[in-house]
């Protein structure tokens, strides 16, 4: 364990917990972060980090130089919030109505601040510099590949992340080489009838009773078309037909997601898709239009970069509190963009009391508390020291050598 970790959280802890606060009472949801990322900046800068604003719109981004030269590691941090609105009893809930953060970005974003106040005072003992990249609008269309697009890993050689995780015991960190989350992918099916009266059906042609097939039929895609090996979900989870009872609508939608860990999965599920829906929707005399829109592609750790994460979470809470987590989840973050541009990891760290009963994530009454953030914040300043040292500890270790013999 890293003593000198331990005694700078000491130190900064407090204003580490009263910045989440903070943000907690003051969520905005993506790409309208403008408080939070004027919050962000003014933070690092007060602590003399070189910061650049305004990346893809509300991101901001602080690189921190260490003493000596070397390669860069980013470390990143989403900071939005959610369209939900605050059912919990803390102190310091949301002030916004219908606004919260519900998946715990404003302890993503406090831990990496966090971590800036920490390392900005061992740059001294730092061979690279650490860049710090405050993402907007990972809940929505997704703000990494903008800042990407805008040039935020340029001379970055490795990036690495962590997510406060629900599902995980308090104290744990759970990480995984290869594919952890899933690509979150958004589809649309709008079947175009004839409307007409309720009581005359047969002169029209009913979407409603063409939805409902569509509906129970894309399920086969996953049970007899799909290998049940391979991981994919189809959910359709918002339909709409009709205004009235005894009107037969001219139109019917289905809006859902479908989630899959590599590319040549998604091409199958679209295409398959369609297929079935263009063949139940002519079967019927209607028409239809089909949207698949790739949102995220699939996380996928890079080996490397995760046993060098998995080694620095061992050094912060112990070897028997790290573990490989069994199988990915199907749900989707976007930090995926980040891990295909550079090797990269993302971890998740554990938050709850009783893994009997998880913390449940998008949720109005979501909440965890301040002290989970540590091993966060020392695991993502252990990974950036280790990551920028490790070149340096080895030509020691072969200088020793040399010497021994």
């Amino acid at each position: 364990m890293n003593q000198k970790l331990n005694e700078l959280w000491e130190k900064h802890h407090k204003r580490v917990y009263d910045i989440r606060h903070q943000l907690h009472m003051n969520p905005e949801l993506g790409f309208q972060e403008y408080e939070t990322s004027k919050l962000i900046a003014n933070e690092l800068e007060n602590l003399g980090i070189e910061v650049t604003r305004n990346v893809a719109k509300t991101g901001v981004v602080g690189l921190i130089k260490g003493e000596h030269p070397g390669k860069t590691v980013a470390l990143r941090a989403d900071i939005d919030a959610l369209s939900i609105n605050e059912e919990t009893d803390f102190e310091f809930k949301s002030k916004v109505p219908g606004v919260m953060h519900a998946c715990g970005h404003d302890g993503h974003t406090a831990s990496l601040l966090g971590v800036a106040m920490m390392l900005n005072e061992m740059k001294d003992e730092l061979h690279g510099d650490v860049k710090l990249i405050f993402q907007p609008a990972e809940e929505v269309e997704g703000g990494a590949l903008p800042m990407i697009k805008e040039g935020v890993l340029e001379n970055v050689d490795a990036v690495f992340g962590g997510h406060l995780w629900g599902a995980i015991k308090e104290g744990k960190i759970g990480v995984r080489h290869g594919a952890l989350m899933a690509s979150p992918d958004i589809f649309t099916i709008k079947i175009i009838g004839k409307g007409g009266h309720g009581g005359v059906p047969h002169a029209s042609v009913d979407p409603v009773p063409v939805m409902a097939q569509i509906i129970s039929a894309l399920q086969t895609i996953v049970s007899r078309k799909n290998d049940p090996t391979n991981p994919l979900v189809i959910s359709c989870c918002n339909v709409h037909a009709g205004e009235c009872h005894n009107a037969i609508p001219t139109e019917a939608v289905i809006q859902g997601t479908v989630r899959t860990l590599n590319n040549e999965t998604r091409d199958f599920a679209e295409k398959m898709m369609e297929q079935l829906v263009k063949g139940i929707v002519e079967s019927q005399g209607a028409t239809y239009e089909f949207e698949f829109i790739r949102q995220f592609p699939p996380l996928i750790n890079d080996n490397e970069a995760t046993d060098i994460i998995e080694a620095s979470a061992k050094k912060v809470v112990g070897s028997e509190n790290v573990f490989e987590i069994p199988a990915p989840s199907m749900g989707g973050e976007d930090f995926a963009f980040f891990a295909q541009e550079r090797p990269a990891s993302f971890v998740f760290v554990g938050m709850a009391e009783d893994e009997e009963n998880p913390i449940l994530h998008h949720n109005s009454k979501f909440k965890w508390e301040d002290r989970n953030m540590k091993n966060l914040v020392q695991t993502l300043a252990q990974v950036a020291i280790d990551y920028l040292n490790q070149e340096n500890d080895e030509s020691d270790d072969l200088e020793f050598e040399m010497i021994a013999f």
